[in-house]
Order: C-alpha cells, then sequence, then structure tokens
C-alpha cells in the first residue's frame, strides 16, 4: 500500500506564497505521477495540475504561472509552490498518486490554505 502525507498549507496574506509538500511511503513503487488538487467550501474539488514520472508537468488554467508542481524521487516527494495567493484560493488542498495507468492509487488527507486579504 502507499500513502500520502501533505503539509505546508496555513494562512497567508493575499500575495504571498506557500510551498506544500506530499511525502509518499509504502509501496512507492507503484507511483507513475502525482496530481494536485484543492476543494473549497461548497465547490468541487478542481485539479491543479500534475506532474509525471519524467517531470513533465500540465496545469490548470487558473494557476498557470503561479504554481509550480516539481518532485524528488530521492525523497519520495512531490512539491506545489504556489505563489501569489488570492483569497478565493482557500480551500483544502491535496495531492493523489496514480499508476503507470493513471489511475489513482491514494489520496493524501489534505491541508488547509487560507489566504487572508
Amino acid at each position: 500500500q502507499v500513502q500520502l502525507v501533505e503539509s505546508g498549507g496555513g494562512l497567508v496574506q493575499a500575495g504571498g506564497s506557500l510551498r506544500l509538500s506530499c511525502v509518499a511511503s509504502g509501496s512507492t513503487f507503484s507511483i507513475n505521477g502525482f496530481g494536485w488538487y484543492r476543494q473549497a467550501p461548497g465547490k468541487q474539488r478542481e485539479l491543479l495540475g500534475s506532474i509525471s514520472s519524467d517531470g513533465s508537468t500540465n496545469y490548470a488554467d487558473s494557476v498557470k504561472g503561479r504554481f509550480t508542481i516539481s518532485r524528488d524521487n530521492a525523497k519520495n516527494t512531490v512539491y506545489l509552490q504556489m505563489n501569489t495567493l488570492k483569497p478565493e484560493e482557500t480551500a483544502v488542498y491535496s495531492c493523489n498518486a496514480r499508476n503507470s495507468r493513471g489511475i489513482v492509487i491514494v489520496w493524501g488527507q489534505g491541508t488547509q490554505v487560507t489566504v487572508s486579504s
């Protein structure tokens, strides 16, 4: 089994930055890629972006140019660097791990990000 634990959330002022981490443990050999999501109260979960085994990334238009996903394979960790945060981006941020077929293996528990105006 694979477990994911996110960290790095907190309170930040509008225009500020945060870096979230997602650490994988267990049967990490089964992981091919990761995705980052967020869900605000009363809203649907939103895909922010993803990173594959070769490091290639994709981003939602809403965060492109402000958010960056990276991974450190030696540490089994994927990061989400968030810059120029907006109050409307207050949400629970979560990561998931995917296998080589793109199927989600596991979700992390999420970390709260609050952006104050």
